[in-house]
């Protein structure tokens, strides 16, 4: 079968053996909002003709490319939920050239009963199976950083944070933009962060002190960015692990990311295992054994 992880900016696919091995995989631009004119039928052909010439007659799609901008809305289903639940909500999408299918994205609530949402997380966090045997707290660092909890083998609640995206709006259009130059984003300066993270003044005092510090001639613009992404970082993961102090926390994602956030998470008196983002195809191999596809 075929797994796609079709977001905003990026299509990644995966060709998937029976036993859920990786044969083959492919990346792209095209994220759904790189699709003119909502040709999400050619583009799939195009980029998976290979494979479907070749004999393959499954794909199932996760991602954005199942909600309001995508090809076609599936719904969100409440959790708690598995790869059983995901399997029975699967949405089917008309293609001339083989049988596609999308899985739906999850809802629920926070501890304070605000409504959650996500869609495409779900698919990578069945996809690590310490999660599915033992249930635990994964954490998929990104634009809006998701934190979920398992139990039994079910996704039962997560929240949402708009980290990366926060980063992206202070860094490119607010004053900070003067103090900034590119340069690392990790080492002692992300280090620093992460620590200012801990101490009284909240959030946007600390954010504002990335100024007041690099005026004062206390950290340079090369180090700005990296600072500035271990306060936001670190006020994530304190948050997150407020309600379980120490936790193991799975760590799913790209390498560079899911490093800063294990040294986060370490910084902030947990325990991180990493896993890369091809979670996703596992998890979707998973949810494809459980599809009706008569």
């Amino acid at each position: 079968m075929i797994g796609i992880d079709w977001g905003m900016t990026s299509f990644r696919a995966f060709r998937i053996a029976r036993d859920g091995t990786i044969r083959d995989r492919r990346m792209s631009p095209r994220g759904i909002v790189n699709v003119p004119d909502g040709r999400f039928g050619d583009t799939l052909r195009e980029e998976i003709g290979p494979w479907l010439a070749a004999g393959e007659s499954q794909v199932l799609l996760s991602g954005l490319i199942g909600g309001r901008q995508g090809w076609k809305l599936a719904p969100h289903i409440p959790c708690p939920a598995g790869v059983a639940e995901l399997a029975a909500g699967l949405v089917e999408i008309g293609f001339d050239w083989a049988r596609v299918k999308l899985v739906p994205g999850l809802s629920g609530f926070d501890p304070s009963g605000v409504a959650e949402l996500m869609r495409g997380e779900e698919t990578q966090v069945v996809g690590v199976p310490a999660l599915l045997r033992d249930g635990g707290l994964a954490c998929l660092p990104g634009p809006h950083s998701r934190w979920v909890r398992v139990r039994d083998g079910r996704i039962v609640s997560f929240t949402t944070h708009m980290t990366g995206e926060a980063y992206a709006a202070l860094r490119g259009y607010t004053i900070l933009v003067r103090t900034m130059r590119d340069g690392r984003v990790d080492g002692p300066p992300f280090d620093a962060g992460v620590s200012r993270s801990g101490q009284a003044g909240g959030l946007l005092h600390h954010v504002f002190g990335v100024r007041a510090l690099n005026l004062a001639g206390d950290l340079s613009e090369v180090d700005t960015p990296a600072y500035l992404s271990g306060i936001l970082v670190g006020h994530e993961v304190r948050a997150a692990l407020a309600l379980e102090p120490g936790a193991v926390v799975q760590v799913i994602g790209q390498p560079d990311v899911t490093a800063l956030y294990a040294r986060a998470i370490a910084a902030c008196g947990g325990y991180a295992e990493r896993h890369d983002g091809e979670a996703a195809a596992r998890g979707m191999a998973l949810i494809a054994e459980r599809a009706d596809w008569s």
